[in-house]
């Protein structure tokens, strides 16, 4: 415990850059009294609605609320639900500088409905076709400006557009020249081949037995035949973590399983199976975000491995017994442990 205290005392001393996909998360929150009699629906009525960030935001909008120093880069339209995202990272003291605004393109924004604190249906709005080059350039050129202030980089792939090989072949190699700079990525499923050679990442299930399907596609020697592309008991969750850490050169692997917990993969071969500390479950949304913000921060803050997925276990357990996309509070962390 004392160790773990030592860890989130250095939160505040850490500065890191978060590059990807800004979500604009909005709730409505209402009552259902009756059917509309235009569709067998629900008809909400409306009382309230509130504005949060989500995706990379949400992970920028983490790691300050757990207390450290932190800039976003990432690309939102040209539109009113831009200048609500960014009034609420610069509210949280969040560097906004390597965001970009590109015409054409929406802010991405998810509606949620709820009722009576039950959801009952999302909209989204959003691009999933790739930024323009210029954008690129834009952001990559903040980088580059910025980069040594930074001790560790998240990769927020929420497949929408942002994250591609053009700009992961500019960052990656950052690992190597620059002390070796922690570089942490939050999957996108289908992306996994561009994650070669970063420090860790941080899929759930279902992307991890993507990336089997993914691996078995792709294995002309068929080595990867035997593995099966559910993942059901935890002889098949340690054949697959194996097998993707060892095919993308990561130093670590972290599944996250729900109510299961978490599973900690190292490239020296250890592995830790994490139980969950969730004490209720109202809400997964957000949950990964908190994760790998928590995570990445600890492995920044001078954590081992299995200690980081720890606290990032901890962060999960609490973030999941809130409503909504939200985020972990350095004391709320801090009284976990200590419980």
């Amino acid at each position: 415990m004392k160790k773990l205290r030592e860890i989130i005392n250095n939160f505040s001393r850490v500065n890191i850059l978060v590059v990807g996909d800004l979500i604009l998360d909005e709730y409505i929150w209402g009552d259902v009294e009756r059917i509309s009699p235009e569709a067998p629906v629900p008809v909400v009525w409306a009382r309230q609605r509130t504005f949060v960030p989500g995706g990379a935001a949400n992970v920028a909008n983490n790691l300050r609320t757990l207390g450290a120093k932190v800039a976003i880069a990432g690309v939102v339209g040209r539109d009113h639900n831009r200048d609500i995202i960014l009034s609420g990272l610069r509210k949280n003291h969040i560097d906004t500088r390597g965001v970009f605004s590109e015409t054409g393109r929406h802010t991405t924004l998810k509606s949620r409905i709820f009722a009576r604190h039950q959801q009952v249906v999302r909209v989204d709005w959003e691009h999933i076709n790739s930024i323009k080059k210029r954008t690129k350039e834009r952001i990559i050129y903040f980088i580059s400006k910025n980069i040594r202030e930074f001790d560790g980089i998240i990769i927020e792939d929420y497949g929408k557009g942002v994250i591609d090989y053009a700009l992961l072949d500019y960052l990656l190699p950052l690992k190597k020249d620059l002390k070796k700079k922690i570089i942490t990525v939050d999957p996108k499923e289908d992306h996994f081949e561009m994650y070669d050679g970063v420090t860790a990442i941080t899929p759930n299930r279902k992307e991890t037995e993507n990336a089997i399907r993914y691996l078995k596609m792709q294995d002309r020697k068929n080595l990867f035949k035997v593995y099966k592309d559910k993942l059901v008991t935890n002889t098949d969750i340690k054949r697959a973590g194996f097998a993707v850490l060892e095919h993308l050169n990561l130093e670590a692997l972290l599944v996250t399983l729900g109510e299961q917990g978490m599973w900690l993969f190292e490239n020296n071969g250890f592995e830790r199976h994490i139980p969950t500390q969730a004490q209720e479950v109202f809400d997964v949304s957000g949950a990964g975000d908190t994760t790998i913000a928590t995570f990445t921060l600890a492995l920044a803050s001078g954590a081992s491995k299995l200690e980081a997925a720890y606290l990032a276990n901890f962060a999960a357990g609490i973030v999941v017994g809130k409503v909504g996309t939200a985020a972990v509070i350095r004391k709320e962390l801090i009284d976990r442990v200590e419980e």
